[in-house]
């Protein structure tokens, strides 16, 4: 199995066991790929839930480049109910769970198609 194989089977893990959801792994798939080579960085692959400056970047260089949204308060408060949603307790939360919890969130799969 490739690594990317087996960080996409370990997010598809934290989705069912941590946020209660079912992945769509095609989806899943293609929402890790787009986060490119940061998967394999200990720092870069997950998301720091209580630093501003990560979750600017998250709604800065995800929500509004690549899925297009324009900046409104929901883009932060949807962050905050997906952070909410893997639990504020746990301290790894994957960049590639959030893009995957926000894509579907805002209901832009066809991004990914």
């Amino acid at each position: 199995m490739s690594a990317r194989q087996e960080l996409i089977t370990k997010y598809a893990a934290d989705l069912k066991d941590k946020c209660g959801v079912t992945p769509n792994m095609d989806l899943l798939t293609k929402v890790t790929i787009g986060c490119g080579p940061s998967i394999y960085n200990a720092d870069a692959s997950t998301v720091a839930g209580t630093q501003q400056s990560e979750l600017d970047t998250v709604k800065k260089n995800f929500l509004i480049k690549k899925l297009g949204l324009k900046d409104s308060p929901e883009l932060n408060a949807a962050i905050a109910s997906v952070l909410d949603q893997y639990g504020k307790s746990n301290k790894h939360k994957y960049r590639a769970v959030v893009y995957y919890l926000l894509t579907v969130h805002f209901k832009k799969e066809s991004i990914y198609k």
